[in-house]
């Protein structure tokens, strides 16, 4: 295995706000040959944590796939003047939290279902391969919104149900830019939560009246995140992917790839198609039909 931060490039793609991106390497892989959260998720589709820099202040969204990632993170906030950093989580799943500790010292703020989450799913979390033990929990927790400042920048908080039921964006109004964790993704979105998708649907639309000009997402293609980002039609790709599928399993339709589902918005360059999506596509086809199911 190769060096676990051997691949992590720090990326700016807004003056102060940078992105520490790893993944999406053919043949790579960080923890072990064998299956593993790590590699066969987080690391294969790419992922992004982000910290947002006000003189000598830091935000980090989310605290990577490592500790060793999220040391990287905070050295370089560091070597940069940063003294004094709080954390924000997007929500709970494993690839967000796994680098906590290196942060243990710091605020950890995340909505309250977050930390439920966290909590009750504490065990299988600290077992899992490879394992985040201890699991460090967050120490400031809110309900729906949250407004902040950094340096001079305006940050604000609001919990958003997509993808998971806790899912947590980070909301930058005088430059209309989103950091989006997993509720949106690139090429589509992970179902995690197949049961509340109509939940999911709705709460897509309540983002897209938003005044959105860019989208960073924790996993999309790292040239797009460092030329600033996505527009907010990757919230309507996603939106119709989830949608369609729906539509077609509810009807009995058969299911081609995920190249040929989402031909339409991978044309019209809204997402870009990557391979190892097609796994994630699978997926989600087999968590819907356990829920639509009606034989």
């Amino acid at each position: 295995m190769t060096d676990m931060t051997s691949t992590l490039t720090i990326l700016e793609p807004y003056p102060g706000l940078y992105a520490y991106y790893d993944g999406r390497i053919a043949g790579v892989r960080l923890f072990s040959e064998g299956p593993n959260w790590l590699d066969d998720g987080a690391y294969e589709l790419g992922v992004a944590s982000y910290a947002i820099v006000g003189g000598e202040q830091a935000l980090v969204y989310d605290t990577h796939i490592s500790l060793a990632h999220a040391r990287a993170i905070r050295n370089h906030l560091e070597s940069l003047g940063v003294t004094s950093i709080r954390v924000v989580l997007s929500h709970w799943h494993k690839d967000h939290v796994a680098g906590n500790a290196v942060f243990a010292d710091c605020e950890i703020i995340a909505l309250r279902l977050t930390a439920e989450k966290l909590e009750e799913n504490r065990e299988r979390i600290e077992t899992a391969t490879p394992p985040i033990h201890p699991l460090v929990m967050p120490n400031r927790l809110f309900a729906e919104t949250l407004a902040l400042t950094v340096g001079e920048r305006r940050v604000e908080l609001h919990h958003f149900a997509i993808h998971s039921a806790d899912g947590n964006v980070i909301w930058l109004p005088e430059e209309r830019l989103l950091l989006a964790g997993d509720t949106l993704e690139d090429t589509t979105t992970f179902i995690s939560e197949a049961d509340q998708t109509a939940t999911h649907i709705a709460e897509l639309r309540r983002l897209r009246q938003w005044p959105i000009a860019r989208i960073l997402p924790a996993h999309g293609d790292r040239e797009r995140i460092a030329t600033g980002g996505y527009g907010p039609d990757l919230i309507d790709a996603n939106r119709g992917y989830i949608e369609r599928l729906m539509g077609a399993i509810s009807a009995g339709t058969v299911v081609g790839t995920l190249e040929e589902f989402a031909a339409e918005e991978i044309a019209s360059g809204a997402i870009r198609y990557f391979a190892p999506y097609e796994a994630v596509h699978r997926s989600n086809i087999e968590r819907m039909r356990a829920v639509l199911r009606t034989d």
